[in-house]
């Protein structure tokens, strides 16, 4: 499809201004995140950016009936996560629609269009002394329909759940062009479905998420995080202390040996546990936490008010360097009662080009490495975490990585309901198809 064939179309739905006719006009970012989203030969026509949800759905509907492959976004900060994208036309971002729907401060939920960033809602919920209790990638960047699409929650998720706990209800364009809606303030939904549940984590497969409900929480008085180091069986055992305990902590991370190195500069794997409450129940906690490391013969950093913010803002930097082109960076799954155990074995496979986290509550985890050999050591870590009935899911790597690779290395027994799904939702596979699990 060439671009004259495609751009003046679009232009009468959004505009002039709003539709990019070629690639090479993008911002450099915003060019190598799309080029790294697609598979080799395969190049975007144009790039599209809607105004109001009823543009997006004449756009979608355009795109079935022309048959366009379409690549739907927000900002961009996770479009490279997960497989390469095929026969793909048209790039779709979001971003315009940022729009604040409604908040229902005493309800405790706020409604907003999918790309508004996360960062902005934050700033819109503090003056009512609430927020999006979640600690996604890039937060400054991320919008919130990505946040969904790529189900990413981060380590708050101890005390409040993944998106999906937090999600309650949203909107998206189906591949005929029309809006659906299901979970808070339904209208219509699908019925025999659980949409919120397909559609967090799909990767922009499904349909084009346009407007999100989530529930919010009170801001807490007070922060602060303790951190433990030392060897590998007292720091397994502080967790499982700590896990059968009442204490009540918004964050519990295990961190490899060298990412407690990076972090904090002291020796031994770490385990990184913060607490978020009224300030008495706050250094309480803490107390009790440090009497417990105390006992296992750990090494306890505390950190508070802006050192505990830094302290969180620096491990983030860390696990996704900004403009790293020679690395891998994976999702996990792991018992966790291995979790210990699994960073232990990733610290010996990779020696010090390796750094890793895991939430001890969830067993889900993130790694960073070199990709120098990443093959061999994919595999090899899969074998490894097949042993606890784990997963590990390629997000980012250099293109001829993912080529060589099953970036999903999805080995259970619903592909074929899987794509029956997809099928159902998505018959001309005309959303980022081959992006997720089973090349769908």
């Amino acid at each position: 499809m060439v671009v004259s064939a495609l751009a003046p179309q679009l232009e009468k739905i959004v505009g002039a201004n709003n539709v990019i006719s070629s690639p090479e006009n993008l911002p450099p970012p915003l060019k190598q995140k799309i080029a790294n989203a697609l598979a080799p030969n395969t190049q975007i026509d144009c790039v599209v950016y809607p105004n109001t949800q009823a543009e997006l759905a004449e756009i979608i509907a355009m795109a079935r009936r022309q048959r366009w492959g379409v690549l739907p976004y927000g900002s961009g900060s996770k479009l490279s996560w997960g497989g390469l994208v095929k026969n793909v036309n048209i790039a779709i971002s979001t971003e315009r629609l940022n729009r604040l729907i409604a908040h229902a401060a005493g309800d405790m939920t706020v409604t907003a269009e999918a790309g508004m960033k996360f960062s902005q809602l934050q700033q819109i919920l503090a003056p009512a002394n609430q927020f999006l209790a979640l600690a996604p990638a890039y937060p400054d960047s991320a919008t919130l329909g990505g946040i969904v699409a790529t189900a990413d929650s981060g380590s708050l998720r101890q005390r409040y759940g993944g998106v999906r706990d937090q999600l309650i209800g949203f909107s998206f364009i189906r591949s005929d062009g029309l809006i659906a809606k299901a979970g808070g303030r339904v209208v219509k939904n699908v019925a025999g479905y659980d949409l919120m549940k397909l559609f967090t984590g799909s990767y922009g497969t499904l349909g084009v998420i346009c407007q999100v409900t989530f529930r919010v929480y009170p801001l807490p008085e007070a922060s602060k995080t303790v951190l433990l180091t030392g060897e590998t069986e007292a720091i397994a055992s502080a967790a499982k202390i700590l896990l059968a305990s009442a204490l009540t902590p918004t964050a519990m991370d295990l961190l490899s040996t060298h990412l407690t190195r990076a972090l904090a500069a002291t020796s031994g794997m770490g385990l990184l546990i913060r607490f978020q409450s009224i300030p008495e129940s706050v250094s309480q906690q803490s107390e009790r936490l440090i009497e417990i490391g105390k006992k296992l013969e750990l090494q306890s950093s505390i950190y508070t008010d802006t050192e505990d913010s830094a302290l969180w803002q620096r491990l983030r930097e860390l696990m996704l360097p900004a403009a790293e082109k020679n690395t891998i960076f994976a999702k996990i799954g792991v018992k966790p009662s291995a979790a210990v155990a699994t960073l232990k074995q990733f610290d010996d496979l990779v020696s010090d080009s390796g750094l890793g986290k895991i939430h001890a509550l969830s067993g889900l985890g993130y790694l960073r490495f070199d990709s120098e050999g990443a093959v061999e050591r994919i595999s090899k870590l899969r074998s490894l975490l097949l042993v606890n009935s784990g997963f590990l899911t390629v997000l980012e790597a250099p293109i001829p990585v993912k080529q060589q690779i099953d970036v999903w290395g999805y080995n259970g027994n619903a592909l074929d309901l899987m794509k029956k799904i997809k099928q159902k939702f998505d018959p001309e596979n005309i959303f980022s198809y081959h992006r997720f699990v089973g090349e769908i």
